[in-house]
């Protein structure tokens, strides 16, 4: 074939394929530069509106000065050994099985990997450091030196009687056999209103101080951590888990598994979390098995679902 005997266009790279459709000139980096603007618009405008809020973390310190009657309560209960945290489990003692499913103690099979003495490491060795308060030095050497047994009669008369009062206020407490209590739970309150018992509480845990594991257990024994959740919706009664704090969007994925808490047996029960978690387990298992489980695997043909995603090609 020679020059004349050729298609017209050849000699300029057009194809009868290429003269079917028409072309235009296109900027890839200019489509780029305008999608990436575009996304950086939508993202900070929905931040900004349905972002979570960013709240303040609570220190032992605000605790002290927003509710010191519980912190003299919470106190109290460390030393009696009622506590949640003295009286919890693994990983923190041997002083309850904890979660159980049946005669499975699960809770238990992980050990004690954090041991802690509620009322040594989270009471009495804070107070050690305040050796220039001649009360809290003589009620340490008091507590000391009395036996297992007496220390826990003053602590539980001394829980008793603040129980008994209407607002748990240590002023208005009737005259008993309390011991040292009352002054080593002053002396405890003096410290983190200082703002001097967090800093205590962590840094002897790592060598860099930032393990906040014995803050958190005081500050969660007491009440006010839990009301504070409970007013923003947070509560395990409250489906807390898939909640936002101040009406936020929360984890709307995992209503399946908060669902368990809000009903019989689960919600009362005192084992709720190894048997929301086995159930859950169980469900999980069987929707992996599902293909293969008889009976069941026939269900979705049953149901049709799949023809509101896969329809007949028209013919």
């Amino acid at each position: 074939m020679n020059a004349r005997q050729r298609a017209p266009g050849h000699r300029r790279g057009i194809t009868p394929e290429s003269r079917s459709f028409p072309t235009r000139p296109y900027d890839l980096v200019k489509e780029f530069a305008i999608a990436l603007a575009v996304i950086l618009v939508l993202t900070s405008v929905l931040a900004a509106v349905f972002s979570s809020p960013d709240q303040k973390a609570i220190s032992l310190q605000d605790w002290a000065r927003a509710a010191p009657n519980d912190v003299i309560a919470t106190v109290t209960s460390e030393l009696a050994g009622t506590s949640t945290s003295a009286s919890y489990g693994a990983p923190y003692n041997t002083n309850n099985p904890g979660q159980t499913i049946g005669p499975l103690a699960l809770q238990r099979w992980a050990g004690v990997r954090i041991p802690i003495d509620s009322a040594n490491d989270l009471v009495l060795a804070p107070l050690l450091s305040m050796s220039t308060d001649t009360s809290v030095v003589g009620a340490l050497s008091t507590w000391d030196a009395a036996s297992p047994a007496q220390r826990l009669t003053w602590a539980n008369n001394y829980a008793d009687a603040l129980a008994a009062t209407t607002d748990g206020d240590p002023a208005t407490v009737a005259a008993g056999d309390y011991g040292p209590v009352p002054a080593l739970a002053h002396g405890e309150l003096t410290l983190a209103a200082a703002g001097g018992l967090e800093g205590l509480l962590t840094s002897g845990t790592t060598f860099y101080g930032g393990d906040s594991t014995k803050p958190l257990l005081l500050l969660a024994d007491g009440t006010y951590l839990e009301n504070l959740a409970d007013a923003q919706h947070l509560g395990g009664g409250q489906w807390g888990m898939m909640n936002g704090a101040e009406s936020y969007p929360g984890q709307p994925w995992l209503w399946l598994y908060t669902f368990w808490y809000q009903i019989q047996p689960f919600a009362t029960s005192g084992n709720a979390d190894a048997l929301v978690w086995g159930l859950m387990a169980v469900l999980s298992i069987g929707l992996v098995l599902l293909p293969w489980i008889p009976g069941l695997n026939r269900l979705p043909r049953r149901f049709g679902i799949h023809r509101l995603i896969w329809r007949r090609p028209r013919r």
